[in-house]
């Protein structure tokens, strides 16, 4: 009898696709994305920086089956638990979606959903940007409230606050926008184990 080797993919080679979405903002704002099935909520929030469109330079946390997962801060408010070495699928504890929130003075509450298993060869990089709409609010704008009036102003030259909005932020804001190659590039400085670079 022949030797037959079962070609099988390791877990740990496996990939996790996920859609995120702001909440609160019509039309939608969203990414849907691919990273390592055990990628650590460390480095899920890089990601999510990166296929979001934020800077990095406000407070977040993950809020998963329960539990508020973050960078500990003894000044600020009630303890999380460290993200540094927790993986996302250890801390699902099956939940298929969950809460990422940045910003707590603009509260940009993300839902991200868990939308299927990948096999590691299915994307040219990891983590991935597969797909997304639309563009992300300014930094600081005020949270969705702030960003309903800032699109407003921008869109009416006679409105009290457009000549504000265009000192603040300048006239080359595109709601609609969304470069996918732009977000891929970006990615691939985030390394993850199993990175194919």
């Amino acid at each position: 009898m022949p030797n037959v080797t079962r070609l099988r993919q390791p877990a740990s080679d496996r990939l996790l696709q996920l859609h995120i979405e702001l909440t609160w903002i019509k039309p939608a704002i969203w990414r849907r994305v691919a990273v390592p099935e055990r990628i650590t909520l460390s480095k899920l929030h890089q990601v999510i920086q990166v296929v979001m469109g934020w800077s990095d330079t406000h407070l977040h946390e993950f809020e998963i089956a329960g539990e508020s997962y973050g960078i500990p801060d003894p000044d600020w408010g009630p303890s999380v638990v460290s993200e540094q070495r927790k993986t996302l699928t250890k801390v699902l504890y099956g939940s298929k979606t969950f809460r990422y929130v940045y910003d707590f003075g603009d509260n940009w509450e993300h839902r991200i959903k868990t939308e299927r298993l990948l096999p590691a060869i299915a994307c040219p990089q990891v983590p991935y940007c597969i797909d997304g709409a639309n563009a992300s609010p300014p930094e600081d704008v005020g949270g969705a409230p702030g960003y309903a009036d800032f699109l407003d102003a921008l869109a009416d030259p006679e409105h009290p606050e457009y000549l504000n909005m265009l000192d603040w932020y300048g006239d080359t804001f595109d709601p609609t926008a969304f470069d996918r190659d732009a977000i891929n590039q970006r990615l691939k400085r985030i390394k993850t184990r199993g990175s194919r670079r």
